[in-house]
């Protein structure tokens, strides 16, 4: 029998880790075990979580610890955690543009990387897929789009695929009168309709700029042009992906929500096991699809807009949302506002190309500073 699978949970404390221990503990001992564990602050929750795994080794990475079994601090000892801790494969659950480092770490260390953390990919996706090439491994992802759009293009392999289309939910206001938006609070904007997860991806769906980044993540993981890449509003979230083969034909991805598929499938990855979960009876089911308003979703457009202008706007439409969304949640931007601030701040000049993790980074906090000062000149 070959030995455990070892996994590092990254994040483990958030929707994707939690969920991710849950498909861990169904696979059973013999197929994976934990040996690494991080959360960003929660140490509470940190702490629980190892309780089921005593001998992974623990990080906390943006706040002090008080309970030494918390042996990595700071973003710099997540990374620690990561090449020491001897994992075969890293999910990387870690929110926002912080994930970035700790995936080059996980691919410089041989493991291969089980991606949530769509923001690796938006930022320094073809640096990212360079990395791995170089070091012998893969980046599988657990998105559960990307998850299913991988899972189709390893069965009929690039040359056979014509085009990708991406399922949306449409968030929490696909059916809310446009005239209205102007009063979203926060409490409304983080009430998902289909799925639980954190507040910034929550908002993000409701935005639809999630969708956004998930078309640049597309067009990074898999080597394709933007113009190829669609997306439909489904909300049943049933349809995950589906891929247009070169004869016109249409495959599609099904199954119930839940990302405890996506997740062991990345896990187990090539191998295809047994799974508890997202079992799908089709029998009675209504499945609708519709293309996504442009005035209802600005942030999607703006995310294509960032892919024809090249690498470092990808970076600034990450940095720039990340910054408004947190924003409109303190109370200092309307909801309408992050749609502005985006664009605001792809109107500057930004790189083509953005040749080395450094200049990444650049890009990255040089389109912050921006979208704190577009912030300043929207009020509340």
């Amino acid at each position: 029998m070959p030995a455990p699978i070892r996994v590092a949970v990254l994040g483990a404390t958030g929707s994707i880790g939690t969920q991710t221990l849950e498909a861990i503990a169904a696979l059973g001992p013999d197929r994976a075990v934990v040996v690494a564990l991080s959360a960003h602050s929660d140490e509470e929750g940190l702490l629980a979580a190892a309780r089921a795994w005593p001998v992974a080794e623990l990080a906390l990475s943006g706040a002090s610890a008080r309970d030494p079994r918390v042996v990595h601090g700071g973003a710099e000892g997540l990374v620690r955690l990561v090449e020491r801790c001897g994992a075969d494969v890293v999910v990387n659950g870690v929110a926002g543009a912080a994930g970035l480092l700790p995936s080059l770490a996980a691919i410089r260390s041989g493991a291969r990387l089980a991606l949530a953390n769509k923001e690796t990919m938006v930022m320094a996706g073809s640096l990212v897929m360079d990395e791995a090439r170089r070091r012998g491994t893969r980046v599988i992802p657990v998105d559960s789009e990307h998850a299913a759009v991988f899972a189709l293009h390893e069965r009929f392999g690039a040359d056979s695929i014509e085009e990708l289309v991406l399922t949306a939910s449409g968030g929490v206001f696909r059916d809310r009168p446009l005239g209205s938006f102007g009063s979203i609070t926060v409490a409304e904007a983080t009430r998902h309709p289909n799925w639980s997860m954190g507040a910034k991806i929550t908002i993000d769906s409701a935005t639809m700029a999630n969708k956004g980044l998930e078309v640049i993540e597309a067009v990074r993981l898999f080597g394709i042009a933007p113009e190829r890449v669609k997306v439909l509003v489904h909300p049943q979230s049933r349809v995950h992906a589906l891929v247009r083969t070169t004869d016109g034909t249409l495959y599609a991805q099904v199954s119930e929500p839940d990302m405890r598929v996506p997740i062991q499938n990345a896990i187990t990855w090539p191998a295809l096991e047994p799974c508890a979960f997202g079992r799908l009876d089709l029998a009675g089911a209504r499945l609708e699809f519709s293309e996504p308003e442009a005035a209802r979703y600005p942030l999607l457009d703006l995310a294509y807009e960032a892919l024809r202008s090249g690498e470092g706007a990808c970076v600034a439409y990450n940095a720039a949302d990340e910054v408004a969304v947190e924003a409109f949640r303190s109370g200092t931007l309307p909801y309408l506002g992050i749609a502005r601030v985006v664009e605001a701040v792809l109107a500057g000049r930004w790189p083509a190309r953005v040749a080395t993790f450094d200049e990444v980074l650049a890009a990255d906090a040089a389109a912050r500073a921006a979208a704190r000062n577009a912030v300043k000149g929207i009020h509340v």
